[in-house]
C-alpha cells in the first residue's frame, strides 16, 4: 500500500493507492476558489494554505497503513512542493518507511494505470495541463520519452489567458468549456501554428484573441462572448487533436487538466482518456507513479529536496 502526497500548485492531495493500481482513498482540497480574486495561481498564498491543509488531508486519506510514502517533488511551485515533501520526510521518518520521489508529469501519465483503466504500454500519450504540453512515446510504465512539447504557452495557460481577455472567471479552461457550449465554434477563424516537429505554440492564437477582443464594440463583444469562446476552443482542440494524429501510434492516450475538456474528448473518441476525477492534480496518481519508481531507503531520504523544473 502507498501513501501518495501532491502539493505541486493548489490542490493539496493525498491519496491510498494498493499494489494492484486500486485507489483506497483519494482526498483533494482544492485552492481554485482562494485563488480566483486574483485570476490565477499566487504562490505565497498556495503554500501558506498548504501548510494549513496538509494535516487534515492527510489525516482523512489515511484510513490504512502505508508500506511506502511517495510524493511529487518536481517540477511545480517550489513553496509548494516544500510543504508535501517536508510531510513526507517526516511521516516516512516516523514509520521507518521507504520513501519515492515522483515526477508530477510521470504521475498524470500513470492516471492511466490506474483501475479499472489499467492501460497497458506502448501508446502514444498527450499530456496537455496548466503548465504543460506534451507528446510522449510511453513504452514502459516506468519511463517514457518526449516527441514535442510547447514553444511557448501550455495549452491550460492559453486557456486561462484566453477567459481572462474574455472577462470569465478562475479556472480558465472550465469557464471556456461551459460557455462555448452556447456559442458557434466556426464563428472565428483563429489560427493554430504550426510549427516544425511535433512541438506546440499557442501564444499566436492568444494574441489573435486579444485583438479580436480589443476591436470589437462593448456590446457587440458581450453578445459574441460564447462564438469567441468556441471558436478559441475549437482552435486549441484542434492544434492537440492534430499533432497528435501526427505522432502516430497505434494507441492514443490524453492525461493531465486540458483532458476533462468536453470539446477534446469529443475529439478523441478512440483515445484513452485519464478519468474526469484524476485529470487535475491529484494524489493517486502520485501513487501510481511510485509503483515504478524506484524508492529511496531510510534514512537517506532525509536530504531529499524539491525541484521546480522536470
Amino acid at each position: 500500500m502507498i501513501l501518495g502526497i501532491e502539493t505541486s500548485c493548489d490542490e493539496t492531495a493525498a491519496a491510498l493507492v494498493d499494489d494492484a493500481g486500486e485507489i483506497v482513498s483519494n482526498v483533494v482540497a482544492s485552492q481554485a476558489d482562494l485563488h480566483a480574486k486574483y485570476g490565477g495561481v499566487v504562490p505565497e498564498v498556495a503554500s501558506r494554505r498548504h501548510l494549513d491543509l496538509i494535516t487534515p488531508v492527510l489525516q482523512e486519506a489515511l484510513t490504512e497503513e502505508p508500506d511506502a510514502i511517495a510524493v511529487t517533488t518536481r517540477p511545480g511551485l517550489i513553496g509548494a512542493l516544500l510543504v508535501g515533501v517536508s510531510a513526507a520526510k517526516a511521516l516516512a521518518w516516523a514509520k521507518r518507511l521507504p520513501l519515492i520521489p515522483v515526477d508530477h508529469l510521470h504521475g498524470h501519465v500513470a492516471s492511466l494505470y490506474l483501475q479499472p483503466l489499467d492501460l497497458q504500454p506502448p501508446f502514444t500519450c498527450l499530456l496537455a495541463s496548466g503548465g504543460h504540453t506534451m507528446l510522449l512515446d510511453v513504452q514502459e510504465r516506468g519511463s517514457y520519452t518526449v516527441l514535442g512539447t510547447t514553444l511557448d504557452d501550455a495549452a491550460g495557460e492559453a486557456f486561462d489567458k484566453g477567459a481572462r481577455l474574455l472577462g470569465l472567471g478562475y479556472t480558465g479552461g472550465r469557464e471556456i468549456d461551459a460557455l462555448a457550449k452556447r456559442g458557434d465554434p466556426h464563428a472565428y477563424d483563429f489560427p493554430v501554428a504550426r510549427v516544425p516537429g511535433l512541438d506546440f505554440s499557442f501564444s499566436g492564437l492568444k494574441t489573435a484573441l486579444l485583438y479580436k477582443v480589443r476591436d470589437l464594440p462593448h456590446e457587440e463583444l458581450e453578445a459574441r462572448r460564447p462564438d469567441l469562446a468556441a471558436s478559441y476552443q475549437r482552435a486549441i482542440v484542434r492544434a492537440l487533436v492534430e499533432r497528435l494524429e501526427a505522432a502516430g501510434g497505434d494507441r492514443i492516450a490524453v492525461v493531465g487538466g486540458v483532458a476533462a475538456n468536453s470539446e477534446l474528448r469529443a475529439a478523441l473518441p478512440g483515445a484513452a482518456l485519464a478519468p474526469l476525477a484524476l485529470c487535475t492534480d491529484n494524489a493517486a496518481m502520485i501513487a501510481s507513479a511510485a509503483r515504478f519508481t524506484a524508492p529511496v531507503p531510510y534514512p537517506e531520504y532525509l536530504s531529499l529536496d524539491a525541484r521546480p523544473t522536470a
